[in-house]
């Protein structure tokens, strides 16, 4: 078994031609990919934001309910472990900087081999004391003097880190076609932010125009009318954004040439997905995780190429998540699935459209709301007023480039706290929720809970919380229940206010 999964980071679902027609970026290589795929329309984020949805992706469990950014745990079963154990090849080729952050750990190493290319965002890689020559006088939003360190470095298209990483993917293919037993994952740190991008892409959006500093590539985590950002600049970013989004497009596409010139495209499995998307201006909001996770951020792409072309060209509407991977690749290699797993295999519907899958999907930052969908509606549950009792869990106690309880080291707890495993964890009394640097509270955006009818109201405008009683009754039943079947920690129902 040949199985591949492409991850693109921060990939809009309104940004494929598959998904949304009109207005989309122009990405022809996935929406082809697509015409010989099933795609999903009913996938669902589950832990936000990067390497939450990770863990979700190597361990078919949520992350969220229980800590923010963070490793793989020493208790954690991973997929790749079971493929491993089964004797399957993995490899890994990526050029996501936080693997190699404080908070990062374990991922890599998991597999047979990896390569990390280096550089993207604010990755410490260019070792120049002096600032860079190329720092921008008049800008937008954030400049990262590390990130301009390393652009320099990148004086052809092909240098860039993505490019890199879906190169090193075609040689990946190259070397190893006649071989029918691997797990390759392609991780493309592309289109997340900084948007920077070779000007042939921009060109085709419309190249700098609207633009009147001298640069603007990483968006504030801030609303815009927090801002004096005009909407002039708040347009051009949008399409930096489409342009990357093709950019990453066209790579993509070369992989999947690789296959088909090497014979191989039609009998290996391919997903293709992300882990969130991301506010470009809409509902006043530029950046992520700091606001209700509304369907720009939750609702994702999701396309797979099943072996033979099964059921090419057709749509899944079952609802599905991130924690839904694992066990459907161990399922596809014919491994057991730890009992750990709370994800659900997706191979029966490689033959059966009308397969179950779940009827609910859970959804949510770590400490701040948990959401809930039937596929119908959308429910934001907001935490009571002081988000208490908030605790994070972990064996290894680090979190996004720094370590854990640091500011409250007198309150630190250890103990078998977690129902789900009998190793013991470290227990910290959360005081930063969602944990973003630029956000001092990021509760002040999640602050009501929020009901919606998607079926009438996709674009999540109409709050039905307190309007509709027996909806709302119904989303916070199955919130419940989904919280007690995901082995939540009992004080997310106490400050959830569902005691």
């Amino acid at each position: 078994m040949r199985t591949i999964l492409v991850l693109m980071d921060t990939l809009r679902r309104d940004a494929l031609g598959c998904y949304n027609p009109e207005g989309a970026a122009h990405t022809p290589h996935l929406d082809a990919f697509a015409e010989d795929s099933l795609v999903f329309d009913n996938h669902w984020i589950g832990s936000a934001p990067c390497m939450p949805a990770r863990r979700d992706i190597m361990c078919g469990r949520y992350n969220f309910l229980e800590r923010p950014w963070g490793p793989i745990e020493p208790f954690d079963a991973t997929l790749v472990d079971g493929l491993r154990a089964g004797g399957t090849y993995t490899c890994i080729k990526t050029d996501h900087c936080h693997y190699a952050r404080t908070g990062g750990e374990g991922y890599l190493q998991l597999f047979n081999s990896w390569e990390l290319f280096r550089g993207q965002e604010g990755d410490p890689w260019v070792s120049r004391i002096d600032e860079p020559d190329n720092m921008p006088e008049t800008f937008y939003g954030r400049v990262r003097e590390q990130y301009q360190k390393n652009r320099a470095k990148w004086p052809r298209e092909e240098d860039m880190p993505s490019p890199r990483t879906f190169r090193a993917a075609c040689d990946f293919i190259e070397e190893n076609a006649e071989n029918d037993d691997f797990f390759l994952m392609v991780e493309a740190f592309d289109p997340h932010e900084p948007f920077d991008v070779p000007d042939r892409y921009m060109d085709m959006y419309g190249g700098a125009e609207g633009l009147d500093r001298d640069y603007f590539e990483i968006p504030p985590y801030r609303r815009v009318s927090e801002t004096d950002i005009p909407e002039s600049a708040i347009e051009y970013v949008q399409r930096r954004y489409k342009a990357l989004v093709t950019c990453t497009d066209h790579w993509f596409g070369t992989l999947i040439d690789a296959l088909k010139a090497r014979g191989i495209y039609d009998d290996t499995m391919i997903l293709v997905t992300t882990d969130h998307g991301y506010f470009l201006g809409d509902r006043d909001y530029l950046g992520k995780n700091y606001m209700h996770l509304y369907n720009e951020l939750a609702h994702l792409p999701f396309i797979v190429h099943f072996p033979g072309g099964a059921r090419a060209g057709e749509r899944a509407g079952q609802l599905t998540q991130a924690i839904d991977i694992m066990p459907t690749l161990l399922d596809a290699y014919g491994c057991e699935v730890p009992s750990s797993v709370r994800g659900t295999s997706l191979m029966p519907l490689m033959t059966d459209a009308t397969a179950p899958t779940r009827d609910y999907a859970l959804y949510g930052v770590h400490a701040m709301t948990v959401n809930v969908t039937d596929g119908r509606y959308t429910y934001f549950r907001a935490p009571v007023p002081g988000n208490r009792p908030c605790y994070e869990y972990a064996a290894i106690p680090h979190t996004i480039r720094k370590k854990m309880g640091t500011d409250c080291v007198d309150d630190i707890e250890m103990g078998r706290f977690l129902s789900w495993t009998d190793y013991p964890v470290y227990r910290f009394p959360c005081t930063k929720p969602a944990n973003i640097d630029q956000r001092e509270d990021c509760l002040e955006e999640v602050r009501d809970s929020l009901l919606f009818d998607l079926e009438g109201d996709y674009a999540q405008v109409h709050n039905l919380a307190g309007e509709d009683a027996p909806a709302e009754d119904r989303m916070v039943a199955l919130l419940r229940r989904g919280l007690v079947e995901h082995d939540a920690p009992a004080e997310q129902f106490d400050r959830l206010g569902l005691s």
